[in-house]
């Protein structure tokens, strides 16, 4: 048993699941004698790198995770997805999730459900037990249900998130004092609520995780300034999953995983400049920065990340490729952007996807044509204010990645192979529960 004994009644077994965003597994097996707890999870339990989704991007990630559905059933594609029929776009909330959550499938079957801090949730869910929202929310006051939860988190001055903009400065040590502080009420509010005991399913993230990789990785892989200072943050982290383990009772089965991997960052790549420049954008004037602002003769466009589309007749409101040219248009496309190189001779796409191999549902029709999954070192942005060069450098240094995710399962039995990607965490979870559920609607398979 834990340092409590459970407090309800019945014996269905139960899981409790902490997201490490953007963890890569390689990092934490290569630094097991430092992370010590994590490595006791590996080593007792089952563990293993897995991949990611199309796109590798969070606000498309944990909606996948937590439905075990791919972004044409959730219908969220990234941080910014296109209105249908429109050249409107807006930020995807936790309402334009279109599956099912792994929570609402426990709250329906009578069973509880704390949510703590998993982006695209906002506003916070009223039909689970309790739930604060997390990335994207705009605040501890608005995103938490019930009151005594907002009213709790208040007062331990909980975090939704680390203040990115502070590792936009060149002396990182106020960022990663707010990234520790962050950690800290995040922990002190899983702790509180893992210790009431009164939830079947505890889901909770540390997204703090991915935010200092985003300005510190290449740090710590190339020995740089605040290498100590990444591993010491994640010296934390490890100290946090080892407490949060030792309190879970015998009947939880502990969980621990992140939605994509990470690597360093060399090149921000602009690619609607990169459409401009090649002749497949262009622009009403010169006063533009949205994708409304798009010239009638242009030809595809992108939004963040990697994702592209061809201005399609009949599909887009001014498109110009008639739909009998539209698989030759892809097909151009699609070598092009296979060929690119970035400045310094690598190819910048590792592979490019077309929409019918990652996507399939109900909501295909804002999918894009196609997805570009970057080669280490190059991160793809969008943006319709142009810029001066396709390729540039910024505040960050650490990019996502679709290989390398991390999961972990405090039960030896699970079966952590090759072939596991992030719709497997879904119907595991489920299956470890002990809950019936249609395999039709998830597209992964229980590794339990």
């Amino acid at each position: 048993m834990g340092l409590f004994d459970k407090l309800r009644g019945d014996d269905e077994p139960r899981v409790a699941f902490f997201g490490i965003d953007g963890v890569p597994y390689s990092f934490l097996k290569d630094n097991a004698s430092e992370f010590e707890n994590i490595a006791a999870l590996a080593r007792e339990g089952s563990a293993g790198p897995i991949d990611s989704i199309v796109p590798p991007e969070s606000s498309a990630c944990w909606p996948a995770l937590t439905t075990g559905a791919n972004p044409g059933e959730t219908g969220v594609y990234g941080f910014q997805d296109r209105e249908t029929g429109s050249y409107d776009t807006y930020v995807p909330m936790g309402r334009d999730v279109q599956a099912t959550r792994i929570w609402d499938r426990v709250t329906d079957a009578g069973r509880n459900s704390t949510v703590m801090n998993v982006p695209v949730t906002f506003p916070p869910q009223r039909n689970v037990q309790r739930m604060v929202s997390g990335f994207l929310s705009p605040g501890v006051d608005k995103a938490a249900h019930p009151d005594e939860l907002r009213e709790y988190l208040e007062s331990i001055d909980y975090r939704i998130d680390a203040n990115a903009k502070l590792g936009h400065d060149d002396d990182k040590s106020e960022f990663i004092e707010n990234a520790h502080r962050t950690l800290d009420a995040r922990f002190e509010a899983f702790e509180h609520y893992i210790e009431q005991d009164d939830w079947d399913l505890f889901f909770g993230v540390f997204m703090t995780t991915d935010r200092v990789n985003h300005f510190l990785f290449k740090d710590y892989e190339e020995d740089g300034e605040y290498k100590e200072e990444f591993i010491d943050f994640y010296r934390q982290v490890d100290e946090y999953i080892g407490r949060l383990r030792e309190m879970l009772p015998d009947d939880v089965t502990m969980v621990v995983a992140s939605d994509h991997g990470f690597t360093s960052l060399d090149y921000e790549v602009h690619f609607n400049q990169w459409l401009a420049d090649e002749g497949w954008l262009s622009y009403e004037d010169d006063d533009h920065e949205e994708l409304g602002d798009i010239a009638d003769d242009t030809e595809a466009y992108s939004l963040i990340p990697g994702r592209f589309y061809i201005n399609l007749e009949g599909r887009e409101p001014r498109g110009s490729v008639p739909e009998e040219e539209y698989e030759e248009k892809r097909a151009e496309l699609k070598a092009q952007l296979e060929d690119l190189e970035g400045p310094d001779g690598r190819k910048v796409c590792e592979r490019v996807v077309e929409k019918e191999e990652a996507f399939h549902g109900d909501h295909t029709d804002i999918a894009p044509d196609l997805v570009a999954i970057p080669s280490h070192g190059f991160d793809m942005k969008a943006g319709f204010k142009g810029h001066d060069d396709v390729f540039s450098q910024g505040p960050r240094n650490g990019m996502h990645s679709f290989d390398n995710a991390s999961l972990f399962v405090d039960d030896p039995d699970v079966t952590v192979d090759d072939d596991v990607d992030l719709f497997d965490i879904a119907p595991t979870i489920l299956d470890l529960m002990e809950m019936d559920y249609p395999d039709h609607e998830l597209e992964g398979r229980s590794l339990a």
